[in-house]
């Protein structure tokens, strides 16, 4: 299921869809991990941002 852009608020950017290609590269970017990485991410800790970004700093430090 595709993601209606002309519908727009906060709710849709605290998540990561995982089904979404582009948002799991577009993170992966951002949290320096390869989109596999943050796809494991998200079935281990769930798809918020904020978590991801806490738990990608803890794989980054080893």
């Amino acid at each position: 299921m595709a993601d209606d852009k002309s519908k727009r608020d906060f709710r849709d950017r605290v998540r990561v869809s995982a089904d979404a290609d582009y948002e799991v590269e577009y993170c992966a970017q951002k949290i320096r991990l390869t989109p596999q990485q943050v796809r494991e991410l998200i079935n281990k800790h769930g798809n918020d941002r904020a978590t991801l970004d806490f738990e990608a700093k803890a794989i980054r430090r080893g």
